[in-house]
């Protein structure tokens, strides 16, 4: 039986669109292209401004604050017309919305071409909680995107996004607010979820949107060294956070840092002619060298592996505080972290009814892997179905289920990763596998497509660090995917002659199963004994015995 699974115009490519969001902390540009499904970011730029600064002080955009959004804006707009991006999107959220001179500030942003849009609090919260969705179709729970001026709180149903509400709990607010300590914040916070109709336990999970919450997750995966290094789908049992929230709330991990930098520091001046900042290192012959020292925000931003910038990191015991106060009270099942809210839910809005039910991960995969190899998706579709019957564990649904759009995606990386050369080959496509951002995935889904293409290499035994993410029967499923597509791609070159003219099948009798593989006499020299010996690996991983079979050049291949 054919299988055929459609993109539904998901993976093709589009023109360039650009997304302006003026936000409370920041002024952002993001160019997006490459497949409508899964947009790839072609530029990305900030400036940060803090406009919500001067509103969470006296209800103003301050001066300065305007001076250096306007003069980003100016630019994004000039880079724009020299690219020739031609759809544009410009909106401004909480800073805009709430200071009492910002429809003047609206109208400077006009005034520089762009054609900027004030989203109301509703309609940020469910155009973030649109980009959820669009990153994790079907999810049904909470969204709560946390940004400089505010909290978007939304429910989600699977493919509505309703009861958004805008709460004034940014990241540049929250300091004022932790003012008399926790208990007092998480009284203020209640009051606010009780006045907007957020006071009820939900038991759902909870999607977790915006840099200052993907920074605590960066923080909570080194501290698991976690096998993944992308925050976007990482999840949280509602008892580690809220003992990570309640850690970085106490300020336990930047202070010590702080601490033992300086320290470092003081100790690094008693070199003579060193400066108080700089460090000492020992260069040729012996001689002590003068080494400048990072400042402290930056070594900060780098301590750990973790990849965040020292305004984040700032941040990081506010936006701590917050969720722990969110777990005690929304009571979620689990936490989801995402790196797609507001921008993608702007975009999710152009999507049509084809574009938005096709798969983002295989719309993704596959317009990565046509990058590498023009046309290898279509070629993979082919190989995926003379593979068809090399399951571990056979089941009919299982053929247009989500293994089979799994093993469709794993397909496509290990038929890529063969243009890759040898000695860097299976560390690439582990790579792909793991750390690219793909979207639609989870952590089982991701270590079986990195399992599927080390098998497809012959590298059968499931490394620790995917026992992590996926059982082992999972992952032994995923190595009977690699070694089938390393069969077949080695046995017919993946061409389509050969593939037409061949097939593999299980066959069941009385004395059990085997593995066939069938050939018609034309093709009958592609078998040689590297064709064996990848059988035999397949047919070991099944648990069947295999079987090489040749019948006439118009025999039946079944």
């Amino acid at each position: 039986m054919a299988l055929r699974l459609s993109l539904g115009g998901g993976a093709a490519g589009t023109a360039e669109q650009a997304i302006i969001d003026i936000g409370s902390n920041t002024v952002r540009l993001v160019i997006y292209g490459g497949p409508q499904r899964a947009p790839a970011v072609l530029y990305n730029e900030k400036v940060t401004a803090r406009l919500g600064k001067g509103v969470a002080e006296d209800g103003r955009l301050s001066d300065k604050s305007m001076g250096l959004a306007l003069a980003a804006l100016a630019r994004f707009e000039t880079l724009l017309r020299l690219r020739g991006v031609r759809k544009v999107q410009t909106v401004a959220t909480a800073a805009a919305r709430d200071a009492a001179n910002g429809p003047a500030f609206m109208a400077r942003v006009g005034a520089l071409g762009l054609s900027p849009r004030l989203l109301s609090g509703e309609e940020e919260a469910v155009t973030s909680a649109q980009g959820v969705l669009a990153a994790f179709p079907g999810a049904v729970g909470v969204v709560a995107d946390l940004g400089g001026g505010s909290l978007e709180l939304t429910d989600i149903d699977g493919e509505n996004c309703t009861h958004g509400t805008s709460l004034p709990l940014g990241t540049l607010r929250l300091p004022g607010l932790r003012h008399g300590g926790p208990a007092k914040f998480a009284g203020r916070v209640r009051k606010m979820l009780g006045a907007a109709d957020w006071s009820t336990a939900h038991g759902q999970p909870l999607y977790l949107v915006g840099g200052s919450l993907r920074a605590l997750a960066r923080y909570a995966m080194v501290r698991q060294d976690w096998p993944v290094d992308d925050p976007h789908g990482f999840e949280l049992d509602p008892a580690e956070a809220l003992a990570i929230a309640r850690s970085l709330a106490a300020g336990k991990r930047a202070s010590d840092k702080v601490a033992a930098q300086k320290a470092l520091e003081a100790k690094l001046a008693g070199a003579k002619g060193v400066p108080a900042k700089a460090g000492v290192a020992k260069a040729a012959g012996g001689r002590i060298a003068p080494v400048v020292a990072a400042p402290v925000g930056r070594v900060l931003a780098d301590l750990d592996g973790m990849r965040i910038s020292s305004s984040r990191l700032a941040s990081l015991p506010d936006a701590a505080a917050l969720l722990d106060v969110l777990v005690r009270e929304l009571k979620p099942s689990r936490l989801i972290f995402s790196s797609w809210g507001l921008r993608e839910g702007l975009l999710a809005g152009t999507f049509t009814r084809s574009v938005r039910a096709a798969n983002p991960m295989v719309a993704g995969i596959a317009s990565f892997v046509d990058t590498q190899v023009p046309g290898i998706s279509a070629n993979a579709e082919m190989v995926l179905n003379w593979t068809a019957s090399a399951r571990v564990a056979p089941d009919a649904s299982a053929e247009s289920g989500p293994d089979e759009t799994l093993r469709y995606a794993a397909t496509m990386l290990a038929l890529a990763s063969v243009r890759v050369e040898p000695n860097l080959r299976v560390e690439t496509a582990a790579k792909w596998a793991l750390r690219k951002r793909w979207i639609g995935i989870s952590a089982e889904a991701r270590a079986m497509l990195a399992m599927a293409v080390l098998a497809n290499s012959s590298r059968t035994n499931p490394p620790a660090e995917l026992l992590r993410l996926a059982s082992l029967e999972r992952l032994r499923e995923a190595t009977a995917w690699g070694l089938a597509t390393r069969l077949c791609r080695r046995f017919t070159g993946a061409g389509p002659m050969a593939i037409a003219h061949s097939s593999l099948s299980v066959e069941h009798r009385a004395g059990g199963g085997r593995l066939v593989l069938t050939v018609r006499a034309n093709m009958a020299a592609l078998f040689n004994e590297v064709v064996e010996k990848d059988l035999r690996l397949l047919a070991d991983c099944l648990g069947l015995p295999g079987e090489f079979r040749c019948v006439p050049e118009h025999g039946d291949l079944l």
